[in-house]
């Protein structure tokens, strides 16, 4: 009935087998797509936890801001290179804690950013 190999078969038949097989292959293609996702989230992780992280700390800012104007000291401009207009001294934070905390010393001292 099936000399021919799977040209004789009938077509449901052959339709049913071809479909299986597509199946089989999208599984294991999703698979190693599963795992190199999660493969590239954890060196994204890894590479984000690397970094430095700033946090505001704000009674160490208020303190300093306290003690600088206690002491009459004028907040010097600015002389970074990561402002940019438009930004605000939270914008700061992500590059150096020190600026930050000057920018919210100037900010408060002039009440304006730089």
């Amino acid at each position: 009935m099936y000399k021919n190999g799977f040209t004789s078969l009938p077509i449901p038949t052959l339709a049913l087998l071809i479909s299986s097989l597509l199946l089989s292959f999208s599984a294991v293609s999703q698979s190693d797509e599963d795992d190199e996702l999660a493969r590239m989230q954890a060196l994204l992780n890894a590479e984000v936890m690397s970094k430095p992280f700033l946090a505001e700390k704000p009674e160490e800012v208020d303190a300093y801001i306290k003690s600088m104007l206690d002491k009459g000291v004028k907040p010097k401009e600015y002389q970074g290179t990561n402002w940019r207009p438009g930004y605000t001294c939270r914008d700061l934070l992500r590059y150096n804690w020190r600026e930050y905390r000057n920018c919210r010393y100037y900010h408060r001292y002039y009440g304006r950013y730089y």
